[in-house]
């Protein structure tokens, strides 16, 4: 996959609206704890950023997916990956699904404001005892007439202090773990109050401090029919699909970090050490130039992958490949640059220390290293697909 010109316009765009809405505020979003995801998508939304492969019916650009990956990269250069993660996940994350098999009601009512940034949204799947390994949820929602009634918890929840409403993975019949689940788009709010049932208790991290996160419980949460995305039974497989976005949207961003290396290699320019600059020794020059080889092979797999969705093709294998190679790579990158800045880079507010609290999330989130492994070795037929 090559990008074309749009493409390219499109990311400029996006990077000029980093520079400009998102880097001149994002250390006081790191104190706080949280980006102000109203304010900030509502612009986004305005630019069309939030919808760039979803369809123009409801507020869409109708592009591809490979428009949305140059986006997700163009993004990987804000200054604090967090804000990148929320935007993702509401682009990426938490709507396709809804966008492929909601109802026209449905997306009528939910997908168009996500579009627009009129609302933030959230993406519902782990919980306290089943992350990477998604069969294994427990959260229910029981039919009750027209209504379903929801019970359980939701972990590390993305936006989840601020998001309106929530696409939510859950059983909703006992049947087997593949077959038994299905997506419900859950509001969190009533007229601008939390729902009734509703509790969200923020959680704090080693990284990624700009995004909030929460643990979402729900109580007996009573929501209509009519909120399922597509068939009951199929959330499993639509969850999986969407996956695939989260992946490669993750990859895409950690594209970006060649910034970090372009900023060390500054740095050690002008860091004398016995008597010349740190950049003359030949074994931190050989280390960028493998670091920038291993991030360009990162950028041929990624771009390899969306090419070959686009096509419409079954990316589970390279998306997995794609989402284990940057969470490695990234903290490779990161904690050589933060060895080769020294003590400036332990620094607390530095961007390479910053990066290297970021970055780690790569190899745990949205589906953790020994996860992508076990999947590639299943494509591999390396282990049983049952197991």
């Amino acid at each position: 996959m090559l990008y074309t010109q749009e493409h390219r316009e499109l990311m400029d765009s996006v990077r000029r609206f980093v520079a400009a809405e998102i880097d001149p505020f994002v250390d006081e979003w790191e104190a706080a704890e949280c980006f102000p995801a109203h304010e900030l998508f509502g612009k986004l939304g305005k630019l069309g950023l939030l919808g760039i492969t979803k369809p123009e019916a409801y507020g869409g650009l109708g592009l591809d997916f490979s428009y949305a990956l140059a986006a997700a990269e163009a993004i990987g250069y804000a200054r604090a990956q967090g804000v990148g993660m929320g935007i993702g996940v509401q682009a990426n994350m938490a709507t396709p699904a809804l966008a492929a098999f909601g109802s026209d009601e449905l997306k009528r009512e939910f997908l168009a404001p996500a579009i627009a940034g009129e609302v933030v949204v959230s993406i519902g799947v782990s919980e306290q005892g089943a992350g990477s390994d998604v069969a294994s949820l427990k959260t229910r929602a029981r039919r009750d007439g027209d209504d379903y009634v929801i019970s359980g918890s939701k972990m590390w929840i993305t936006n989840g202090t601020q998001a309106d409403w929530i696409c939510l993975l859950c059983n909703t019949s006992d049947g087997p773990a593949h077959k038994n689940k299905s997506l419900i788009i859950v509001p969190l709010k009533e007229n601008g109050r939390r729902a009734r049932g509703v509790e969200v208790q923020k959680i704090r991290k080693f990284g990624m401090w700009s995004s909030d996160t929460a643990q979402i419980f729900f109580d007996e949460v009573r929501v209509p029919v009519r909120h399922r995305i597509g068939e009951e039974g199929m959330g499993f497989i639509y969850q999986m699909k969407q996956f695939q976005e989260e992946r490669l949207d993750g990859a895409a961003r950690r594209l970006a970090s060649i910034a970090l290396i372009e900023e060390t290699a500054d740095y050690l320019r002008q860091r004398v050490a016995f008597g010349k600059p740190l950049l003359d020794n030949q074994f931190i020059q050989y280390k960028l130039a493998e670091l920038k080889t291993e991030l360009e092979a990162l950028r041929a797999l990624t771009y390899a992958a969306t090419a070959a969705y686009v096509r419409g093709e079954d990316v589970i294998e390279l998306a997995s490949m794609a989402k284990f190679k940057a969470g490695r790579l990234g903290r490779e990158i990161a904690d050589w640059c933060m060895q080769f800045q020294g003590g400036m880079g332990y620094t607390w507010d530095n961007r390479v220390s910053r990066a290297y609290r970021d970055y780690r999330l790569g190899s745990i989130g949205g589906g953790a290293d020994e996860v992508m492994l076990m999947v590639i070795a299943r494509k591999m037929g390396l282990m049983d697909m049952n197991r």
